[in-house]
């Protein structure tokens, strides 16, 4: 079982301190075939960086996570198991914490999504309703692949969610 208290100080605020910068908290919705819930809601904790040895303390520390780098030689560490999320990530940060009130703002939504997710509140309509009032405001808004609007839309007609406008020339 994960034990934050048995990671030295040093580097658990060292890593607190490294995410609370570069770190960053993200709820994503991603389409599904089934229709039965148009959508896949998953929570990813990640930070990106030049230099693999900082996120390889991450994968350490945490003992979760996976490292990929991109083809620009950007490495990425990555958090995206809702179990480990919440066995592993949430315990390190709740023990360690951040000083930037954005971050700890940011931290308590990603909390707040976590246990609705735990409980099955994405599953339904008003579950999801209740994931983009929380996901508004986190991350400064940030740039979302689908809007409020079309997450909520595709309730309405599932298979409409890639179709585009009729243009005069399909007409």
């Amino acid at each position: 079982m994960f034990e934050p208290k048995l990671i030295p100080s040093s580097i658990g605020y060292y890593l607190a301190g490294f995410a609370d910068g570069e770190g960053s908290f993200n709820v994503s919705f991603r389409p599904r075939g089934d229709y039965r819930i148009p959508w896949k809601v998953s929570l990813c904790f990640n930070i990106s960086q030049r230099d693999e040895v900082i996120l390889a303390k991450f994968k350490r520390y945490l003992e979760c996570g996976t490292m990929r780098r991109r083809s620009d030689g950007v490495w990425y560490f990555e958090v995206n198991n809702l179990n480990a999320i919440r066995e592993n990530v949430i315990p390190f940060f709740d023990h360690f914490g951040f000083l930037s009130a954005k971050k700890q703002r940011d931290f308590a939504k990603f909390k707040a999504l976590a246990a609705l997710i735990s409980l099955g509140e994405h599953n339904d309509r008003d579950g999801i309703v209740r994931i983009l009032e929380i996901r508004s405001d986190m991350n400064d808004g940030g740039k979302r692949r689908y809007s409020d609007e079309m997450v909520l839309g595709a309730f309405e007609n599932p298979q409409r969610l890639y179709a585009r406008p009729d243009s005069p020339e399909s007409r």
